[in-house]
């Protein structure tokens, strides 16, 4: 897919739509506001719209480019499957979070039109957040925590993180800045990643293929990679087997990259000392769900990697410098490939 670089428009022609939503946190909630702002920052003149809840779609026929969160898109009211009749003008849409997974497979996606989304935007917060949960991990925190709600004193000694290894699956944008933060404790940093292509943070690069053999060098085992039909349930309970006894988990990806019935076991029998999972499915994670009763298992509520003060400015930068690329024709930033579903 590409944008049409025969019949560029000017930027100030096209119209650039934001989709929000009311009951979203103020992290992920755009105003008229912070589109202002970012097209003042960023020198842009666009017209741009704002809607809220879908209460009204007559933007449709007319727009070129669309900026909204999966939840809108999936809401039964949009017309998803319709775009190519009711927004023939539409070149674009980007996705206001890193992970599409929940709108594939993309054959809804008109042929003319490219898909982005915001990976690299979390990458400032996830590195602080990724420090805190592996030195949490070292520390053993969750059973720390585990002890502490069933009123039992047990003392857990630990050593210093440095000179340990960690495992990164999926060495991207948000493996990355994990991979920076792991180095600046003095950890050994391994990463696996679909080609084994090098990276300037990692010590030591595996081939996707080679997942298995690289599971049994891990004393922290990091989940960034996208969800997609090669990783659902990829660290299942064939996977927790192969791992060193005692090792730490933490998922910042998705949640269905881990069969949870495995991980309950091996926090139950100790293959897994501490885990810290930041992704459920689905979320809200319900009160019935068995996670919150797991002994060493710490839940974050999917806040690991949204910076509140900074995750829109920066989404919107993005969107800005997209907005420029889109009106001379030039390939977008974070185009998502349908093929590989990320």
């Amino acid at each position: 897919m590409s944008i049409d670089r025969n019949d560029p428009r000017p930027a100030q022609d096209a119209l650039i739509h934001f989709e929000t939503r009311a009951d979203k946190p103020r992290v992920f909630r755009v105003t008229s506001a912070l589109i202002s702002d970012a097209l003042a920052r960023n020198g842009m003149r666009v017209r741009t719209t704002l809607g809220e809840d879908l209460q009204d779609m007559s933007w449709l026929p007319s727009v070129v480019g669309l900026v909204t969160s999966n939840d809108v898109l999936r809401d039964p009211r949009f017309p998803l499957h319709q775009l190519e009749t009711v927004a023939p003008e539409l070149r674009w849409i980007h996705i206001t979070g890193a992970g599409i997974e929940p709108l594939l497979p993309l054959q809804w996606l008109p042929e003319p039109v490219v898909l982005t989304n915001n990976s690299g935007v979390h990458v400032e917060k996830i590195r602080e957040s990724a420090a805190m949960m592996l030195l949490m991990l070292n520390a053993r925190i969750p059973a720390i925590m585990t002890n502490q709600r069933n009123a039992n004193w047990e003392q857990i000694f630990t050593s210093t993180i440095r000179g340990r290894t960690v495992l990164i699956v999926g060495v991207g944008e948000m493996g990355g800045a994990i991979a920076a933060a792991a180095r600046g404790l003095g950890l050994r940093v391994l990463g696996v990643r679909r080609e084994g292509a090098p990276h300037e943070a990692v010590d030591q690069m595996y081939r996707s293929d080679q997942l298995d053999s690289t599971l049994p060098l891990a004393d922290f085992l990091v989940l960034a990679a996208p969800l997609t039909k090669q990783t659902t349930a990829l660290i299942d309970r064939r996977r927790f087997r192969m791992l060193r006894r005692g090792v730490g988990l933490l998922n910042v990806a998705r949640a269905g990259l881990v069969d949870h019935q495995a991980l309950i076991a091996a926090l139950r029998d100790g293959m897994v000392s501490s885990a810290i999972i930041d992704v459920h499915d689905p979320e809200p994670l319900p009160a019935d769900s068995p996670l919150w009763h797991v002994p060493n298992l710490f839940l974050m509520p999917h806040v690991s990697s949204d910076d509140e003060d900074r995750y829109l400015p920066r989404t919107l930068d993005l969107v800005c410098e997209n907005m420029r690329r889109l009106s001379t024709g030039q390939p977008l930033l974070n185009m998502v490939d349908p093929t590989r579903e990320y």
